[in-house]
C-alpha cells in the first residue's frame, strides 16, 4: 500500500507534499547590479589571464562576506576509531555540547586566491572594520581595494563609513543585488570550508575552533586557488 501511494503521489500533476525552492528577485535594480558585478568579474578574469607587469596593478578586487552561526560543538563521549570488520568509519555519539557560535569574516582576493579572514564571536561594524584594516595592511598604499559585497548593515553603518572616511579613495564598494548573495564569489570559498575543515568538526573550546578555522585558512593560502566566474551569458542579454 505504501508503494502504491508513493507512485500515485509521484505521478500526480500537483504534489503538495513536495517543496521546490526558487529565488525571488526583490531588488528592482537587480539586473543593473548583477551586470555591474559580472563586468568586474570579467575584467578581473582578463587580468588573471594576461597579468600586467609587476607593480603596475592599480586596483585589486576582493570578494567579502561573513559566514555567521558556525557552531562550536564538543563531543560528550570519545569518538571510536574505525575497526575492520565491525565499523569502517569513526563512531561518534549523537549527543553533543554547544560551546557557542562564531562568524567567519573573509576577503577573497580574486586575482590570486589569497584569503584574509577573521573569526569573531559577532559580526558587527567593529568586526567588519577590523577586517577592512587587515585588508588595508595587506596591499600597497597606492592600490585601490575594490570590494564585492552585499548590503549588510555592518558594511554601510555609520561606524564603517567613519573608518572609510579616514582612508579616502582606498576602498570602493560594488554591491551585489539584494537577495543575490549567490553572485558573490566568496560564497564558493565558504562552501569549500563547509565541505572540508568545518565538516564534522568537534572541539574542546570555542578558542580551539577559532584556531582550527584560521589554520584551515592558512592551509588554503599555502596553495591558493583563483575563484572565477565562468558564465558571462547574462552580460549579452541584459540591456
Amino acid at each position: 500500500m505504501r508503494r502504491k501511494i508513493h507512485v500515485i503521489l509521484r505521478d500526480a500533476p500537483i504534489r503538495p507534499h513536495k517543496i521546490k525552492y526558487y529565488l525571488e528577485r526583490r531588488d528592482p535594480e537587480f539586473d543593473r547590479k548583477m551586470k555591474e558585478v559580472l563586468i568586474v568579474y570579467r575584467e578581473v578574469s582578463q587580468l588573471v589571464e594576461s597579468p600586467p607587469p609587476p607593480g603596475t596593478l592599480r586596483t585589486v578586487t576582493v570578494s567579502v562576506d561573513e559566514k555567521p552561526g558556525v557552531q562550536a560543538l564538543a563531543t560528550t563521549s570519545p569518538d571510536l576509531l574505525p575497526v575492520p570488520g565491525e565499523h569502517p568509519e569513526v563512531g561518534r555519539d549523537y549527543e553533543y555540547k554547544r560551546l557557542g557560535t562564531a562568524s567567519i569574516l573573509a576577503g577573497l582576493d580574486l586575482h590570486n586566491g589569497h584569503v584574509t579572514a577573521r573569526v569573531e564571536r559577532r559580526h558587527r561594524s567593529a568586526e567588519f572594520v577590523s577586517l577592512l584594516k587587515d585588508l588595508d595592511a595587506s596591499y600597497p598604499a597606492e592600490v585601490t581595494i575594490r570590494l564585492i559585497l552585499d548590503n549588510h548593515s555592518a558594511h554601510i553603518s555609520k561606524e564603517t563609513m567613519a573608518y572609510l572616511a579616514t582612508r579616502p579613495n582606498r576602498f570602493v564598494y560594488v554591491h551585489t543585488p539584494k537577495h543575490g548573495s549567490w553572485l558573490n564569489l566568496v560564497e564558493t570559498l565558504f562552501g569549500k570550508m563547509a565541505r572540508t575543515f568545518l565538516r564534522g568538526m568537534r572541539v574542546a573550546s570555542w578558542q580551539e575552533m577559532k584556531e582550527r578555522i584560521l589554520r584551515g585558512v592558512a592551509e588554503i593560502n599555502q596553495a591558493p586557488v583563483v575563484h572565477r566566474w565562468s558564465n558571462f551569458t547574462a552580460l549579452e542579454t541584459l540591456p
